[in-house]
């Protein structure tokens, strides 16, 4: 199998999932490029996979304006910056490593599709749960006929308390203005695997969800807008933010919110940076909790949940056939199975994951399939085409929660 040579845009946390397999696969993988508008950013990652000065770009418009430098692009860019350097590469002859969602626009998730029909080129998009040992043993164990056909699954997303206020009310994905609403920033892997499991068109979705605790409303009166603004409820509050940043850890998520990592330069971001403030006086305006209810062709039917008011940060679900039924927990990576007519459940084995992959092995999985992909091998189990309808599931969950209403709609293939 040939080494595969990628460019990649965007140098932030997604970026540096997919690229470090370079680290630990190099005969496979090699990074020869990067687009990255934050200096230090693009610095580090430069000097973390030895990309050349001349290799280095501000832009992907600029790296994109180059002849064909590599064989594949990743494209790693904030949700609103995937469709044109995606559409670009393709158009100039590269393979696509896509991260989810294929774009925050349902017009744009439809073009991408069409556009890689045309090209002939592979694009995967980073549905990354699909490539975890947990959940290719769920598929295989559906396949096999141990619960015979499916008639219900229910999934529950348990965001995390923390991580809801880090990534989706301090963070990048707080604003569905200016990225994606969060049934696609964060639930459309959910909804992905729901699709996958059942295999059948979606035809009917409802949804309710709201915004309702991380909001001005629950401010305590004498709360400053900053957390080291001398906030007096720092010893109770547990969004309080040097209690999640100033631990002595400096990965994720702290290597998200700068690229000083000493004490002191954790300390001038919280004072500066927008992951200082007060929870309650943001500008956020994503949900902080969603129910999601679907119908299949086939008489299927699934229900998602996804709550940022959780203990852990887990999947959990419960997959119900006619001949038995699945009980699965991620983050655990427990699978018990109990077919009808048995007295006692199987506790289902799952294959180790690599340390420090992350989504349960997902992150290396897609880049391994992805690299398989361009070497003329493998099955594309994300591409554009069967990542469409899950992307379309979730525009129209948001448009039902949004309008109180059902939506019909049904799988477009073009």
């Amino acid at each position: 199998m040939n080494k595969v040579k990628v460019l990649v845009l965007g140098a932030g946390s997604r970026g540096n999932a997919y690229a470090n397999y370079s680290r630990m696969h190099p005969d496979e993988l090699e990074i020869v490029a990067v687009a990255e508008p934050d200096h230090k950013r693009r610095e580090q990652f430069a000097g973390r996979y030895q990309i050349g000065s001349e290799s280095c770009f501000s832009s992907w418009e600029e790296a994109l304006s180059l002849p064909k430098m590599a064989d594949a692009v990743f494209v790693c860019t904030l949700d609103e910056f995937h469709t044109q350097p995606a559409l670009k590469a393709l158009e100039l002859g590269y393979d696509v490593l896509l991260e989810k969602p294929m774009s925050n626009q349902e017009e744009e998730c439809i073009a991408i599709e069409r556009a890689v029909r045309e090209s002939g080129r592979v694009l995967t998009v980073c549905h990354v749960l699909r490539y975890t040992p947990f959940f290719q043993k769920i598929k295989e164990l559906i396949h096999n006929g141990e619960v015979g056909k499916i008639m219900t699954i229910d999934l529950i997303e348990n965001v995390g308390n923390w991580h809801q206020a880090h990534s989706f009310v301090r963070g990048n994905w707080r604003s569905f203005e200016e990225t994606s609403p969060m049934i696609l920033a964060k639930s459309c892997h959910d909804m992905d695997i729901i699709s996958w499991l059942i295999e059948e068109p979606c035809e009917w979705i409802s949804s309710f969800g709201s915004l309702t605790h991380f909001t001005e409303a629950n401010r305590p009166a004498d709360a400053p807008d900053r957390c080291l603004e001398g906030c007096p409820h720092a010893e109770e509050c547990v969004y309080y933010a040097p209690k999640i940043y100033l631990t002595g850890n400096t990965k994720w998520p702290v290597d998200v919110i700068t690229t000083d990592l000493t004490p002191e330069g954790i300390t001038e971001a919280l004072q500066k940076g927008p992951y200082g403030r007060c929870v309650y006086a943001c500008d956020n305006n994503v949900v902080d909790h969603q129910v999601v209810n679907m119908e299949f062709a086939g008489g299927a039917t699934a229900s998602f949940t996804m709550s940022a008011f959780t203990a852990d940060m887990t999947r959990q679900m419960k997959i119900m056939g006619t001949a038995g039924q699945i009980m699965a927990d991620l983050e655990k990576s427990e699978i018990r199975l109990h077919r009808f007519g048995e007295q006692e459940e199987v506790r289902v084995p799952v294959a180790d994951v690599e340390d420090g992959v992350g989504h349960g092995g997902g992150d290396f999985g897609v880049v391994q399939n992805f690299i398989r992909l361009v070497n003329g091998e493998g099955d594309n189990l994300t591409s554009a085409h069967a990542s469409l309808q899950s992307h379309l599931m979730c525009f129209a969950a948001e448009r039902a929660r949004k309008e109180h209403c059902v939506v019909n709609f049904s799988f477009r293939n073009s």
